[in-house]
């Protein structure tokens, strides 16, 4: 049987028991969400897809990833990164265009010909072909999703802040790879600029081991410091670490290394030429009595 043909019979089809086969298809779907979307618009996506598809078939072709299914294309890609972004599963987002070929079944029970059958075996495989991409669209949305997720926990797990007049702060907590070094890198150096320090105080007490990877990302960071004129000083060095970082045989060269962030506060501004006492040093650092 030709295309074209083909492409004709599916659009009669589609047309003579088109608002039924839309309603089916409708129903169908929303039953398998759960309830989680409401069937309003559910509706709406449902009969949109289905005049664009019919709009497609009217053009003669069957090839998903022709030029004239591009709106279809455009509309599974939006239902996809919806329903990633609703927290739907693959399966769950796949069914809104496989269930389409359920509901046209019963359309092809009885007294159907031979070419409408046929026709139906064409849009079988159509919609085979679509339900794939969208499966690949709804993956597409969700890693971009899980990126986008895990950029802004980075922002967050990662605060800078000001610990007095020409010192900031840089407390980290948990593993430091190469994607967080990044962002402390870019928060800390813009961090410098903004407040005008020339002094930088990276806190480990939360970082639950150095290896030597996490050695040469706090070492990076530290010349980035220093090319924009600012000094730093790594605190946190609790004993375990120290005995980590001598039996690694890492060195951390001139770089200052403290305790505790109370004794690098104190260090810092001596660098900067401010003198405390001790008591002043560990309240400005929330660790004196009372705090």
């Amino acid at each position: 049987m030709a295309g074209g043909s083909t492409t004709e019979r599916l659009v009669r089809l589609l047309s003579v028991s088109g608002e039924d086969l839309a309603s089916g298809w409708v129903a169908e779907v929303s039953s398998s969400l759960g309830g989680r979307v409401s069937r309003v618009e559910v509706e709406r996506e449902l009969r949109e897809l289905y005049t664009s598809l019919l709009a497609a078939l009217e053009q003669g072709s069957l090839d998903a990833h022709a030029e004239g299914f591009s709106e279809v294309r455009a509309l599974l890609s939006e239902l996809s990164r919806t329903r990633a972004r609703q927290g739907f599963t693959p399966t769950e987002t796949a069914v809104s265009v496989f269930a389409l070929k359920a509901v046209l079944e019963p359309v092809l029970a009885g007294d159907s010909t031979s070419g409408d059958i046929e026709a139906y075996l064409a849009l079988s495989r159509l919609l085979d072909a679509l339900g794939l991409f969208t499966v690949e669209a709804y993956t597409r949305s969700r890693e971009e999703l899980i990126s986008a997720q895990s950029e802004q926990l980075l922002e967050l797990s990662t605060p800078v802040v000001k610990l007095w007049d020409g010192v900031i702060g840089v407390p980290l907590v948990g593993t430091l790879d190469s994607a967080r070094t990044m962002v402390v890198m870019e928060k800390m150096l813009q961090a410098l600029i903004d407040t005008g320090s020339e002094q930088a105080i990276i806190d480990i007490t939360g970082v639950p081991a150095v290896d030597t990877q996490v050695a040469q990302h706090l070492l990076k960071t530290v010349v980035a410091a220093r090319l924009m004129g600012a000094e730093c000083t790594i605190s946190g060095i609790r004993p375990p670490i120290a005995q980590t970082i001598v039996a690694l045989g890492i060195d951390f060269g001139d770089i200052a290394t403290k305790a505790t962030l109370a004794d690098a506060l104190r260090h810092a501004l001596k660098r900067s030429g401010v003198s405390l006492s001790a008591t002043a040093t560990a309240t400005a650092t929330g660790t004196g009595k009372g705090r």
